[in-house]
This record gives structure tokens, C-alpha cells and sequence, in this order.
């Protein structure tokens, strides 16, 4: 699978200590990285192929402070999409009110009707795109039927609502944020923690620097904005299994047999 990493922060944080600590555990993810820092208006993403911890580029990153008010962080073991810059998280798409939203997914999609239809539209071939254009669309009719921008609460319910019906059968361990929200999800025992402390919250597949990790409750969204928790949303019981024979097919697929 992948690793995935999140912070949302009552201000801007260095994050260095926690983010090198997260792509050394690119031996067993090694088929890119990602990262995108958020503060305000302003955002930066960064995406690569590479192993994380052979990557010139992300050393060089990691050797000056990084400082975000809200982060995503990605190290990508391929399942679905070949090894490419197109399927490397963490992904973005902006919506049709100029709101970007970025997303990075520790998991797999085995069944969904709805994601379907964006196979012949998305950029790569990861499932974890194709959750973001689904979800983008759905903002979109809203907000077209509302005639103006979403309030952070029915944004919020618009991404429960997605969540809950899609994860059944689905392994959808996700961190998105749209700016404002940072969307919290996990429905795989034991993999997702959080951290809370003085400067925000932080979200790893791994426990990283620091004490006090717990489990991030299951099978329901949670919505965190700087650095607090703003809202939960409703419980369901799609806890995901682990399941060799479900992934044969995906990794005989990707390693073309």
C-alpha cells in the first residue's frame, strides 16, 4: 500500500523532524513521494518518482526549514497506475469556484460504480484520482444548485456523505483538504494515528517523532481546522479486512501478468 501524513497547525509549524522521520519508510513505498505545504492563500506541491529517501531533490527540500500552517505527505507503493508523475500523490483539482482541493490516499477502491466513469477522464489511472474528481463533481452541483460557495458545513456533508457510501468494500484511508477543512478518514484497524499537541494536530500512517500517538477512530469523517476538531460525521460500520486474494488481480495487473 502507501503511507500517508497530515498536519493541520494553529500556526505555522517546522515540520522537518516529522517529515524525515515519515520518508524514511520509503524502502517499502518506493515508487514516489509527495508533498504539498499550505499557508493562507499560498500552496506548494511537490511530486516525484523516485524513492523518497534516493531523491536529490527532496534532501535538498528537507535540508532548509519547512514550515506549513497545514501539509499532506505521500510515499506511493504502486497497486493501481504504473509508476508515473501523473499517478504520484498528492493530487489537486480545483473546483469551480476557484477552490483547490488536494488529496492523498492510503488504500485501494476494488468496487464503485461512481468512479468508473472518470477512468477516460483523469490525468493517471490511480483509483485515489478518480475519488477527487468524483468528490470535485459533487461540490460543483451543489454549488451550481445553491448559486453560490459552500459553507464549510455543507462541504463537510457532501464529503461525509461520499465517504460512507463509498466505503464499502473499500479501503479509504484519506486525508483532503480544501483550503479551510482538513478532512480526516480512516476504516483499517491500526492505520492511521494522530498527535495532538501545542502547535495542531498531526496525522501518520506510522507513529513519528514525539509520544502520545492514539488510533484515529474508524469509520467516521472527522473535519479539523486550524488545528482543532470542527466537526464529525456519521458513524458507519465498513471497517475494511485485509484480503490477499482481493489484490492478486491488482498486483498481477501491475506487474503485467
Amino acid at each position: 500500500m502507501c503511507e500517508i501524513f497530515g498536519f493541520s497547525g494553529k500556526q505555522k509549524n517546522k515540520l522537518n523532524s516529522d517529515l524525515q522521520i515519515f520518508y524514511s519508510h520509503a524502502e517499502k513505498h518506493p515508487n514516489g513521494w509527495g508533498l504539498a505545504l499550505f499557508d493562507n492563500n499560498k500552496s506548494d506541491i511537490f511530486r516525484e518518482t523516485k524513492r523518497a529517501d534516493r531523491s536529490d531533490y527532496l534532501k535538498k527540500l528537507l535540508s532548509k526549514p519547512v514550515y506549513a500552517k497545514t501539509a499532506l505527505a505521500h510515499i506511493r507503493l504502486a497497486t493501481i497506475g504504473n509508476v508515473e508523475p501523473e499517478n504520484c500523490h498528492p493530487f489537486t483539482k480545483t473546483d469551480k469556484n476557484g477552490i483547490m482541493w488536494t488529496l492523498v490516499h492510503n488504500g485501494t477502491v476494488f468496487e464503485s460504480d461512481k468512479l468508473s466513469r472518470y477512468v477516460f477522464s483523469q490525468s493517471g489511472e490511480t483509483d485515489s484520482e478518480r475519488i477527487l474528481l468524483y468528490i470535485i463533481d459533487r461540490i460543483n452541483e451543489r454549488s451550481e444548485k445553491f448559486k453560490r460557495v459552500l459553507t464549510f458545513r455543507e462541504r463537510f456533508k457532501i464529503i461525509d456523505e461520499i465517504i460512507r457510501t463509498s466505503s464499502a468494500k473499500n479501503k479509504l484511508n484519506l486525508l483532503i483538504y480544501d483550503g479551510d477543512i482538513l478532512y480526516v478518514h480512516t476504516n483499517f484497524r491500526n492505520s492511521l494515528y494522530f498527535r495532538e499537541d501545542e502547535y495542531g494536530i498531526t496525522f501518520s500512517t506510522q507513529k513519528l517523532s514525539g509520544s502520545n500517538w492514539k488510533n484515529v477512530p474508524m469509520n467516521v469523517l472527522l473535519g479539523y481546522c486550524n488545528g482543532s476538531h470542527l466537526f464529525s460525521g456519521t458513524h458507519h460500520n465498513n471497517e475494511h479486512f485485509f484480503d490477499p486474494d482481493a489484490y492478486k488481480p491488482l498486483y498481477m495487473a501491475y506487474s503485467g501478468l
